[in-house]
């Protein structure tokens, strides 16, 4: 579904890490991950199964792996109040 994003923290040696999103950019589709033989692949893939874009990382570099879920309208318990400054 269009506005599906999974984020990806990556281990990037040294004390440092990296954050790639992947998102689904148009409408019908979809984000898939993959995992096996020691990699994780997240692709983008469109109605009909084809992949559009792909991103591969190695499974003992990640960090964590976030999908975010698009959300057509937030819940009202979900809504959170800001403060105005003036």
């Amino acid at each position: 579904m269009k506005g599906d994003r999974v984020e990806i923290v990556i281990d990037a040696g040294s004390g440092t890490t990296r954050t790639y999103d992947v998102t689904a950019t148009r409408a019908g589709r979809r984000i898939d991950i993959a995992h096996g033989r020691g990699v994780i692949e997240v692709s983008e893939v469109t109605r009909g199964g084809t992949a559009v874009r792909t991103a591969r990382f190695l499974a003992n570099r990640v960090l964590a792996l976030v999908e975010h879920p698009a959300v057509d309208a937030p819940a009202a318990d979900e809504i959170t109040p800001t403060l105005r400054s003036a």
